[in-house]
C-alpha cells in the first residue's frame, strides 16, 4: 500500500486529491481552521481540483474567475489568494492575474500564492518581482500548500508605510523620505551641487476622494511615481505623504534642468490616462518646487513647495512653480506697495505722450546730432520707412490674393463621430444678460454623436442666473456646469474643465458665441482627416448696435475670411483666435492655457505648433458673437490684445526661429506674424520725425518737394492696401454682411483715414505698458444687441 501510494503522488500529486476526497479521515491531522482562501482560475479541473485540496487542508474556498476579482473579494472577504495561471500563455496570465489582485484595494495587503504548470525561473522571478508572494509548481504537496498559505497567514504582516521604501513601487514613505531629505541637506553645499525639491499634486484629488475613498490617494502617487520613472534619471527619489503628494527628491541638478524636466513630467502627465480605482481619468498636476540651496529642514522645504503646490493649483496650467516667500507671508494689504508700483498707472495715463517722445522727439534729436556729425542718418531712415510701408502693404495684398484660393473642408470625415464636448468660458458678472441664450443656442447644436455643453464660469458671488441655468441642466444633462472657484481668468476656466470633458474633441467659446448648427460636425471633418486644431470664422451679430459694432462687423470679415485663411496659405500654419476653435482633446489637454498671457489663445497656438500639431483655418466654419459697442471698450479690448501680441513675441519669435520642428516658410510666417507686426507701429510713427528732421535741413516745410515721384508711388501704393482688404472682405463675407455694402463702404474710408491709425495708437501704447509691468486684464463688456438679420 505504501509503494503504490508513492506511486500515484510520483505520477500526479493532485490526483493524489481523490483517494484523499474518498478517505478524508487520513489527513484529519492536517485539517484545521486554516482561514478563508479565494481562488482565481477559470473553470476546468485544474481549478476543481486545487479546490478540493485546499478544503481537504481545512481552508474555506470560494471562487473568482479573472476580471471579477475585485468584486468577489468585496463579498468573501479572504484571508489569502490562491491563483492559477493559464496553459496558454502562463507568464503572461500569472502577470495578468497579479495586477488585477494588487490593484483591487482589499487585494493590496493578501498573501498571494501563484499555482503554475510550467515553473520557469524567469516566469517565477517576474511573478514574485510584480506582486506575487510565493510561486509553486503544480505538482505541490498539499501539505506543502497548506503551510506555505498557513505560514503567510500566521506572520505578522508589516504595512508598507512602516518599510523605508515600498519594494513594489520604489516609493518611500514620508517620513522616511524626510530623512533621505535631511540626510542631503546635511551634506555640504559644495558637495550638493544645487538639487532641488518638488512635490506634485493633482487637481482633481478632491473629486475623485469624494467618489472613489481616500484610497486614490495612494494610487494616484503610485501612478505618478510609475510616469515619473519611465521618463529616466531626473528624479532620483521618489516618496508620498498622506494627502496623496508625490514627493521629489532632484539632488545634483541646477535649477533649469530640474524645471524643464519637472515641464515634462507635467506635460506627459496631462498626456496620459490613468487607471484609478478601476475608472480611466486624466490628471492635472500641480507642481511646487524650491532649489535645496539655503534650505536647512527638510519638513520645512517641504511645506514650502506644498505652498508652491496651491499656487499652481489655482492657474491649472502644467507650469511648476517656484516658492516664493509671499506665498505664506503676510497679506498683500499689510504689505507696503513698491514706488514702482504706485507710479505705475500714472505712467500708463501719460503713455501716449511717452510714446511721442520716444517715437518722435528722440530720433528727431538724433537725426540732428548724427547731421551734425556728417552722418544723414535721417535721410537713410526715410528710404527705411518708405521700404517698410511698402512691403506691409505688399504683405496685405498677398494675403488677400492667397485667401481666394484657401483650401476647402474635407468633404467627409475620415472616422466615425465620436463624443464630443463644447467648453464655454465665462466671468458670469460680465455674461449674465447673454448666457442663457448662449447656451440654448449651444444645446440646438446638430451632431450625430453625444455632445456635452460645458459651462466652466467663475463668479465673485451668487447671482440669480445661477438658478435659471441649473433649471437648464436638470432639464437637459447634456448641459454641465462647472463653477471654477479662484478662478481669475479664462485661461483658468478652459484649464479647470479639459480634464472634466469626455469629447474626443473639444470646441473652445466664448460666453456670447453662437455656433452654426453643423459646427461640430464640420470641425470633425477637419480634426478626423489628420488636423489637431481648427479655427473657425467668428461674425459680429450685434454690427447694428453702434457704429463701432458696425466697423468691428467688417474688420472681422478681414480677419476671419480673409488675413486668416490667405495667411495660414501663404505661411502654412494657422492661428488659434480663442473661440470658435476645436481642438483635439489630449493636445489641448496637454498644451492647457496660461493665465499670465494676456492673450493666452496666441501662446497656446505657438507651443502647441512647436509640438508638431496641425492647425487649419475654416472660415465657412461659422460662429456669431457680439462686439463692443463703444470706442472705450474697443480701445480696452484691443489694448489687451496688441500687449498679449507683445508678449507672445518676446516668449515666442526667437524659440520659433531657432526651433527644428518650423520649415524655412514658417520661420517667415513668424517673423511677420511676432515681429514684424511689433516694429511696424513705430515705423510708421517715424514719418513725423522725419518730416520733422527734412523741414529743419530744408529751412522750411514750404521749401520740401512733396512730389518726389517714389515718395507718390510710395504712398499711394501704402494707402491702396486699405480698400483692397475691404474689397476682398467684401467679396468673401458671409452672405448677411456682405448685403451691407455701406458698412464695407464706411470700413474703407474709416480704415483708411483713422483706424489703422488708431490700431498702431493702441500697439504702442500696449508695448509701454509691458514695459511699465501694468498688466491689468480689464473685462469687454456684454450685453444683449439687436443682431444683424441673416439673409
Amino acid at each position: 500500500m505504501l509503494t503504490s501510494h508513492h506511486g500515484n503522488t510520483q505520477g500526479s500529486p493532485l490526483a493524489l486529491l481523490d483517494d484523499r476526497d474518498r478517505a478524508p479521515h487520513d489527513c484529519a491531522d492536517h485539517a484545521r481552521d486554516g482561514g478563508h482562501v479565494l481562488v482565481v482560475g477559470a473553470p476546468g479541473p485544474r481549478l476543481e481540483r486545487l479546490t478540493r485540496t485546499l478544503r481537504a487542508t481545512g481552508h474555506e474556498v470560494s471562487h473568482a474567475p479573472p476580471g471579477e476579482v475585485d468584486r468577489r473579494m468585496g463579498q468573501a472577504h479572504p484571508d489569502a489568494v490562491v491563483a492559477l495561471d493559464e496553459h496558454g500563455a502562463p507568464h503572461e496570465s500569472g502577470l495578468a492575474v497579479i495586477r488585477e489582485v494588487r490593484t483591487a484595494s482589499a487585494g493590496r495587503a493578501l498573501p498571494l500564492l501563484m499555482v503554475t504548470d510550467t515553473p520557469e525561473p524567469s516566469g517565477v522571478v517576474d511573478m514574485l518581482r510584480h506582486g506575487a508572494d510565493d510561486c509553486i509548481p503544480e505538482a505541490f504537496d498539499p501539505g506543502e500548500l497548506s503551510a506555505r498559505i498557513e505560514a503567510k497567514l500566521r506572520r505578522v504582516p508589516v504595512p508598507v508605510e512602516s518599510l523605508p521604501r515600498d519594494p513594489r513601487t520604489g516609493l518611500y514613505s514620508h517620513p522616511h523620505f524626510l530623512d533621505e531629505l535631511d540626510r542631503e541637506l546635511q551634506r555640504p553645499e559644495a558637495a550638493r551641487h544645487g538639487g532641488v525639491l518638488a512635490v506634485v499634486s493633482v487637481a482633481e484629488m478632491a473629486a475623485l476622494e469624494a467618489r472613489l475613498g481616500q484610497r486614490v490617494r495612494r494610487e494616484v502617487a503610485e501612478r505618478l511615481a510609475g510616469l515619473a520613472e519611465r521618463l529616466g534619471s531626473f528624479c532620483d527619489r521618489l516618496g508620498w505623504d498622506d494627502d496623496g503628494h508625490l514627493l521629489m527628491l532632484l539632488p545634483g541638478v541646477d535649477e533649469e534642468t530640474a524645471r524643464r524636466g519637472l515641464e515634462r513630467f507635467a506635460a506627459t502627465v496631462a498626456g496620459t490616462r490613468f487607471i484609478v480605482a478601476d475608472e480611466n481619468v486624466r490628471l492635472t498636476p500641480a507642481i511646487g518646487w524650491l532649489p535645496l540651496t539655503g534650505c536647512a529642514d527638510g519638513t520645512e522645504a517641504v511645506e514650502q513647495a506644498r505652498d508652491a503646490v496651491q499656487e499652481a493649483l489655482r492657474h491649472r496650467d502644467l507650469r511648476p512653480v517656484r516658492y516664493a516667500p509671499w506665498m505664506r507671508g503676510a497679506p498683500h494689504r499689510h504689505r507696503r506697495r513698491p514706488l514702482s508700483a504706485l507710479l505705475r498707472p500714472a505712467l500708463s495715463a501719460l503713455s501716449p505722450v511717452l510714446a511721442l517722445l520716444i517715437g518722435v522727439a528722440v530720433p528727431f534729436l538724433l537725426y540732428q546730432q548724427t547731421y551734425a556729425l556728417g552722418w544723414d542718418l535721417g535721410s537713410a531712415m526715410y528710404w527705411v520707412v518708405v521700404a517698410g510701408l511698402v512691403l506691409s502693404a505688399l504683405l496685405i495684398v498677398l494675403e488677400c490674393l492667397f485667401s481666394l484660393d484657401a483650401g476647402g473642408r474635407p468633404e467627409r470625415p475620415g472616422a466615425p463621430y465620436p463624443p464630443a464636448s463644447a467648453v464655454i468660458a465665462a466671468y458670469l458678472p460680465n455674461e449674465a444678460a447673454t448666457i442663457v441664450d448662449t447656451v440654448e443656442s449651444f444645446l440646438r447644436l446638430d451632431y450625430p454623436d453625444e455632445l456635452e455643453i460645458v459651462l466652466a464660469y467663475n463668479t465673485p458671488h451668487p447671482l440669480p442666473v445661477e438658478d435659471t441655468l441649473r433649471e437648464i441642466a436638470a432639464r437637459d444633462p447634456r448641459l454641465v456646469l462647472l463653477p471654477v472657484a479662484g478662478s481669475t481668468s479664462k485661461a483658468q476656466n478652459i484649464n479647470a474643465a479639459v480634464t472634466r470633458v469626455r469629447g474626443e474633441f473639444v470646441g473652445i467659446f466664448d460666453a456670447d458665441h453662437h455656433p452654426a448648427p453643423t459646427a461640430f460636425k464640420d470641425a470633425w471633418h477637419w480634426l478626423s482627416n489628420g488636423y489637431d486644431v481648427v479655427q473657425g470664422h467668428c461674425v459680429i451679430r450685434n454690427g447694428e448696435s453702434s457704429r463701432v459694432a458696425e466697423l468691428v462687423a467688417v474688420e472681422f470679415e478681414a480677419i476671419y475670411a480673409v488675413s486668416h485663411p490667405g495667411r495660414t496659405r501663404l505661411y502654412g500654419f494657422g492661428v488659434f483666435g480663442g473661440s470658435n476653435g476645436f481642438w483635439r482633446t489630449d493636445l489641448l489637454a496637454r498644451t492647457r492655457m496660461h493665465g499670465s498671457m494676456l492673450t493666452e489663445d496666441i501662446d497656446s497656438t505657438l507651443r502647441a505648433l512647436g509640438e508638431g500639431a496641425r492647425f487649419a483655418v475654416d472660415r465657412t466654419l461659422i460662429s456669431r458673437e457680439l462686439a463692443p459697442t463703444t470706442l472705450k471698450a474697443l480701445w480696452n479690448q484691443r489694448s489687451r490684445w496688441a500687449q498679449g501680441w507683445l508678449q507672445v513675441s518676446l516668449k515666442h519669435l526667437w524659440r520659433g526661429l531657432r526651433s527644428p520642428v518650423f520649415t524655412a516658410r514658417q520661420k517667415l510666417g513668424l517673423f511677420v506674424l511676432l515681429g514684424w507686426r511689433e516694429v511696424q507701429p513705430w515705423l510708421t510713427l517715424q514719418i513725423l520725425p522725419i518730416l520733422l528732421y527734412s523741414a529743419w535741413r530744408a529751412g522750411g516745410l514750404h521749401k520740401l518737394d512733396w512730389a518726389v515721384p517714389v515718395c507718390v508711388l510710395a504712398v499711394l501704393f501704402t494707402m491702396a492696401a486699405g480698400p483692397v482688404q475691404a474689397l476682398f472682405a467684401w467679396r468673401l463675407a458671409v452672405p448677411e454682411l456682405r448685403a451691407r455694402r455701406r458698412w464695407f463702404w464706411s470700413y474703407l474710408l474709416v480704415s483708411t483715414f483713422f483706424y489703422s491709425h488708431f490700431k498702431n495708437m493702441v500697439a504702442r501704447q500696449a508695448h509701454l505698458k509691458e514695459a511699465l509691468g501694468d498688466r491689468q486684464w480689464r473685462v469687454t463688456p456684454r450685453a444683449a444687441a439687436k443682431a444683424v438679420a441673416r439673409r
